[in-house]
């Protein structure tokens, strides 16, 4: 057994040095072959290395004579030292002796009547035709290349960027060959096409995306680095291809894409190159680049290639290049509309409602689903005066031509309008008011009464809905500019007023018929119509809002007084129309805008007459809503009454309101307990009071009451100061006396905790009132003994200012709320100063302005510059009044 054992194991080992054997000589044939090729490859290397080098000594030497200036170096020469150094070409390495070669060449081209110099006379042997035409493909891509990468803000850079444009506009068109003057005229056919196809490889390979790159590192920045020659050259070389390929869909298409998208580049082609502008319009490129984009699917893939932000820039470059071109716009106005519409729809697609981790700020469209890079945030401010062009005055007079050429009014007609607004004391019954605007209409304007006649179908009808459209898509799209906008819409006086025309005679009954029926179809024409309605209201409410009281009711400036009564009649049935209908319940989009553009409209006029009356007794209310009808809706919870108590409660008179009120509070008073039984009584809170320490005693024992405590029953006891009770009064008197006493002391100026105007001494919080410790509890106090003298009805004189109860009612946090307009109610002299600047004529440095304040600080008067202290020109000089006043508004 141990001798089998024993031959096993030399045998396992005799095996074993055998396969290490084998495996140590093929190692070594490995390594012999690796070797092998090891030192082929470095033999290889070394040989392209001096071959290299000795092409780029040759190129050295071939440039370092050709700059001694000996003699003219032939084109055949210049062909062959360029081969051998595209042969070994290395961007990094080679650049300087690639610009030596452009420049070389470029040199030869300048050549006076030496056909053997000039390069492109390589072009015309039949042995090297198609190597030079590879050749200087070859060469002008690389010229691309170095393009890509060039920043033509850095100096060293422009120059280069200058040298490869000018390779580039040499040999992509014949117009500067010398070889083509005289005799040689007759080969320019074959040089022309030789060009084409140089063109034609070009833009296989990414020409417009390269231009695209060196226009956006020259321009989208806030001052431009590309010089007047440059941009020229870019532009020529852009146009070229289009030019060429006589303006093919897929030419249009890249220049779109490619060159059309870069940030306000018509701008500055206007101020740096204002020639190429009138190529452009040689070309009549404006009207075929509506065209092509006016068929939705090409516009749709170009909008799609380009994306949010550039689809922006495009829009921006095509509105200024309409802003210049009168004729085709006027021509062209409905596919010019139609394009715009479709591409601020797509960009609609990329605005989002607010900000989140998948959003970045944009500074036109607000939150956006893209990144904003570098260059598009430079470039904003220009791109954002493109866009104005779209709400100036200019377009908007070509776009609305068929509106504002409408007749409003004859001079000797406004004469005869009153001037006088209508007042409480002078205001006709309802119908009587509409028959007297409706008589004046036939005289004076003939657009109050909605005569109807035009067809909603009619090319004239289309257009200005289309155009409507355009402008609310506009609105809803760029966010952050919405009342830049809104203010270039009501910039012209008249162009309100018209449209109101127009809308008054649409359809068979008039437009405001129409629109009430619009609502129940959910059609595009519908929609398109009611678009109308929307700009109209979002437009006229802007306009109202910035229109001062002297503006509206004595100069009557866009509307007549009786107009907007008409208007507001129309609005307040529009409104309860939808809520009533059930339409705003389930309102969603495009609905729920139009409610909220038509309600905005109607509330701004409410709150103008609410100020100042223009409308007639009982304007505003529904005489076909019955108070007991909207009663018994509200106790069975339905939806729509209490939208209408939340958004018109105008609608219902005022005492109905009230005892709708007080039934209000009775049922919760019941739900809550407060209410006596027969089974049981209410919890009662009793309050002890000292008539001489009245608000000290009132405050101290009443402002911890929980909110329910408060809304119950309150009993007073009044003692004297030596603690001995009042003889006895009804209980119920005692508080009612104890609640108007408080109210009286917390509302007396003295206090300083409330303050009155200077005119008819309304109430408003006093700016000095934080010198009481607790003041702010001391307001909260005066809220809640307030709310519980409304809870319970009991009557108290308390003349809020309504600037005052316009912030209670938080409307100052409306974007259409003007603290102007709430002036009068804190000083009508004030008020008075203010509009005087406003109209001021003459050189307004004769007022003196000091950006200075004057206040009223506990009886002393302080000074108050706004931003540090006043200039030293102005330190000695005494500021008037209203000239600090003024500023104090606007500051």
């Amino acid at each position: 057994m141990n001798m089998f054992s024993a031959s096993q194991s030399s045998k396992a080992q005799f095996l074993d040095k055998a396969r290490q054997a084998r495996e140590e000589r093929r190692e070594l044939k490995e390594r012999e072959r690796a070797a092998v090729l090891v030192q082929a490859l470095v033999r290889r290397f070394l040989c392209r290395c001096r071959l290299q080098r000795e092409i780029r000594s040759e190129v050295e030497d071939f440039f370092g004579a050709n700059e001694s200036g000996s003699s003219k170096r032939s084109a055949l020469s210049v062909f062959r030292i360029a081969r051998k150094l595209l042969f070994v070409f290395n961007h990094k390495e080679d650049k300087e002796r690639f610009e030596k070669l452009c420049r070389c060449i470029l040199n030869s081209m300048d050549a006076e009547n030496e056909p053997k110099v000039w390069y492109v006379s390589l072009a015309l042997s039949k042995d090297l035709t198609l190597l030079w035409i590879k050749q200087i493909k070859d060469i002008l891509w690389f010229c691309c290349e170095f393009l890509k990468q060039l920043k033509p803000d850095i100096l060293q850079d422009s120059r280069l960027v200058n040298l490869h444009l000018t390779m580039l506009v040499t040999f992509t068109d014949t117009s500067t060959w010398k070889i083509l003057r005289g005799k040689g005229e007759t080969l320019r056919p074959a040089m022309n096409h030789i060009c084409a196809n140089i063109m034609g490889h070009l833009n296989q390979k990414g020409f417009y995306s390269v231009l695209q790159i060196l226009l956006t590192n020259g321009l989208a920045r806030s001052r431009p680095s590309l010089s007047k020659g440059s941009l020229t050259a870019i532009f020529s070389l852009a146009l070229r291809p289009v030019v060429a390929a006589q303006f093919s869909d897929n030419l249009l298409r890249s220049f779109l894409i490619h060159i059309m998208s870069v940030p306000a580049i018509m701008t500055h082609l206007a101020t740096l190159t204002p020639e190429r502008l009138v190529v452009i319009e040689s070309h009549e490129l404006f009207r075929k680049f509506i065209l092509f984009l006016s068929r939705e699917a090409q516009c749709r893939d170009v909008c799609v290639c380009l994306e949010g932000s550039h689809t922006l820039c495009l829009l921006g470059n095509l509105v200024f290049l309409g802003s210049l071109n009168d004729k085709v716009l006027e021509e062209e106005t409905a596919h010019f509309v139609g394009v715009l519409i479709h591409m601020l729809s797509y960009c609609q697609k990329y605005v989002s409602q607010k900000k989140s981790n998948l959003t970045h700020w944009h500074p036109v469209l607000g939150w956006f689903s893209q990144t904003v890079d570098y260059g598009l945030n430079e470039s904003m401010p220009l791109l954002t005066k493109q866009l104005q062009h779209l709400w100036g005055v200019h377009m908007i007079r070509i776009l609305f031509c068929d509106v504002l050429s409408k007749k409003l009014l004859e001079n000797q007609e406004i004469a005869q309008l009153p001037t006088q607004p209508i007042s409480p004391q002078n205001s006709l019954p309802m119908k009587n008011l509409f028959k007297r605007a409706f008589q004046k209409s036939a005289s004076v304007r003939n657009i109050l009464k909605p005569v109807g006649g035009k067809r909603v179908d009619s090319a004239e009808v289309q257009k200005v809905c289309s155009i409507c459209v355009l402008y609310q898509t506009t609105l809803t799209t760029l966010t952050q500019i919405r009342l830049q906008i809104l203010t270039g819409l009501t910039y012209l006086d008249d162009l309100l007023p018209k449209l109101w025309a127009f809308i008054c005679e649409l359809g068979p009954q008039g437009g405001l018929k129409l629109f009430l029926e619009c609502l129940n179809n959910d059609t595009e024409e519908s929609k398109r119509l009611l678009a109308m309605l929307m700009l109209f209201c979002d437009c006229s409410r802007h306009l109202i809002t910035i229109l001062d009281d002297i503006e509206v009711y004595e100069e009557q400036i866009s509307f007549k007084l009786e107009e907007l009564v008409t208007i507001s009649s129309f609005l307040n049935s529009f409104v309860f129309k939808m809520i009533w209908d059930g339409i705003v319940e389930n309102a969603r989009g495009e609905t729920l805008e139009l409610f909220h553009s038509v309600h905005g409209w109607l509330m701004v006029l409410y709150e103008r007459d609410c100020r100042r009356r223009f409308a007639p007794e009982d304007h505003w209310l529904r005489k076909d809503l019955k108070p007991s009808v909207l009663f018994q809706e509200l106790d069975k919870d339905k939806k729509r009454a209490q939208l209408l108590l939340q958004y018109i409660p105008h609608v219902i008179p005022h005492k109905n309101r009230v005892l709708l009120f007080r039934n209000m509070v009775t049922k919760e008073k019941e739900k809550l307990g407060l209410v006596e039984t027969s089974s049981a009584s209410p919890h009662v809170t009793h309050i002890t009071i000292r008539r001489s320490r009245m608000l000290e005693d009132g405050y101290e024992q009443l402002r911890q009451l929980s909110q329910n405590a408060m809304k119950g029953v309150i009993r007073v006891k009044f003692v004297n100061d030596l603690g001995v009770d009042e003889a006895g009064i009804d209980q119920d008197g005692v508080f009612k006396e104890f609640l108007e006493e408080i109210i009286k002391k917390v509302f007396d100026p003295a206090l300083n905790l409330f303050k009155t105007t200077s005119g008819d001494e309304r109430l408003y919080p006093s700016p000095t009132s934080y010198i009481h410790e607790n003041y702010l509890q001391l307001f909260e106090f005066v809220g809640k003994m307030l709310g519980k003298a409304v809870y319970e009805g009991i009557v108290v004189d308390v003349p809020f200012a309504s600037f005052f109860l316009s912030q209670l009612l938080g409307h100052h946090h409306s974007v259409f709320y003007s603290s102007v307009d709430e002036l009068p109610s804190l000083d009508s002299e004030f008020y008075k100063n203010l509009t005087s600047i406003k109209r001021y004529d003459g050189d307004i440095s004769d007022l003196g302005l000091t950006l200075s304040y004057d206040e009223d600080v506990m009886g002393q008067d302080q000074l108050h510059p706004p931003h540090g202290s006043l200039p030293d020109a102005h330190a000695d000089q005494e500021p008037d009044s209203s000239t600090h006043q003024w500023l104090q508004v606007h500051h």
